[in-house]
This record gives structure tokens, sequence and C-alpha cells, in this order.
């Protein structure tokens, strides 16, 4: 496991945007999945086409998010499509637990939190066979620059807010691992190492 130090170092962000056809997932312990990621900034067809390659990976992965390092690239973005949970709470309050049957693109997240803390387990795409329990905030509230090129807001609470934590975590470098108590480190280390010994 890295030291704090070495996991905010920032990543350099590209000078030319690479064609999003070769965009793919990674995995620990990739480099790029340990820096923190540069603001986007204005959208253009490039972001357009990089999230329309992330939703593809993310969609071919199995997975509810996907962040944009790692695909390997260090923008503050995220993608996430989170079905409805019959046990997900009820909306009427304005809080969203999915994101309606469509994928949501975030791209410079800024977040607060509310609600008290709740665990739950958690997997990551780019820690394939690894899953722990995570202590989270209930409730979020995001905003963000949609594909649009405008500001929105979605307050969420259940699995949503919880998916929406994770993939911005990515953005700052951060992983489940890190955040796993004593049990579970201890639990998925061979998994890890065997991770490991692949390089990513």
């Amino acid at each position: 496991m890295l030291a704090m130090s070495e996991r905010v170092q920032t990543i350099s962000r590209e000078p030319v945007v690479p064609d999003p056809g070769s965009l793919h997932l990674r995995t620990h312990p990739d480099p790029c999945l340990r820096g923190r990621a540069r603001a986007v900034g204005s959208v253009d067809a490039s972001v357009r086409a990089v999230a329309d390659r992330m939703l593809a990976v993310m969609h071919e992965s199995e997975g509810i998010g996907l962040a944009a390092p790692q695909v390997g690239l260090a923008w503050r973005m995220f993608v996430c499509r989170v079905a409805a949970d019959p046990h997900g709470g009820d909306s009427s309050d304005g809080l969203a637990f999915d994101t309606g049957g469509r994928a949501l693109v975030c791209i410079d997240p800024v977040l607060s939190f509310g609600g008290v803390l709740e665990a739950d387990e958690e997997g990551c795409l780019s820690l394939p066979e690894i899953r722990g329990v995570v202590n989270r905030p209930r409730e979020v509230v995001l905003e963000a620059t949609g594909l649009d090129g405008e500001r929105f807001t979605v307050r969420a609470g259940g699995l949503l807010a919880r998916c929406i934590q994770h993939e911005v975590d990515h953005l700052d470098g951060v992983m489940i691992i890190d955040k796993f108590g004593q049990l579970d480190r201890l639990r998925t280390r061979s998994a890890l190492r065997r991770l490991e010994r692949r390089g990513g």
C-alpha cells in the first residue's frame, strides 16, 4: 500500500487527448490510480467522446460507476448508472437513490456530506475480486458539470450516494482498500498481492 504522501501526488494532465478507443480499464497497482486528477474545465467534443468510451468500459465491466483515472486519464470526471433499488428509500423529499434509468456524467464534481455514517460492502472495477466494508455518509450533495456544459446539483442517498463518493475518491487517488478496517485488510491481503504481482 502506498504512503499518503505518494497517494496525493498530482497526475500530469495529457497535453493531447488520446484516442478514446484506446482507453481501457486500469487495475491496481497502476500508478494512474494514485494521483490527484485535475479539473477538466470546458466541455468539448473530446470530453464527450471520452465520456462515451468510459460508459462503454463501465458497461463491459458490469460496473455502476467509473472515474477517468480508472481508464488512465487524470481528469476530474466520472460516469455512473445506478438502477432503481426497491429498498433504496423514499425519494419524496428530493433525495435521489438512482440515476433514473440513464447514465450520469459528472465533470469537475464538488461534494458536501450529510446524514450519519453507514457501513456497507464495496467492490471496485480496478480491484477485481476484492471487496470490503467501507464507512461513508448516508447522504451527499453533488454539484458537477454535465455534457451540456451546465452545472447541476443532485441530492443523493443509498447506493447512488455511495457510488458518487467512491468515484470522487478515485479523483483524489483514494481507493477502497485505504478505507478498509483491519479485518478486511487481512482478509484481502493475498488477493491484493496477486494483483501487484500482475503489475496492473
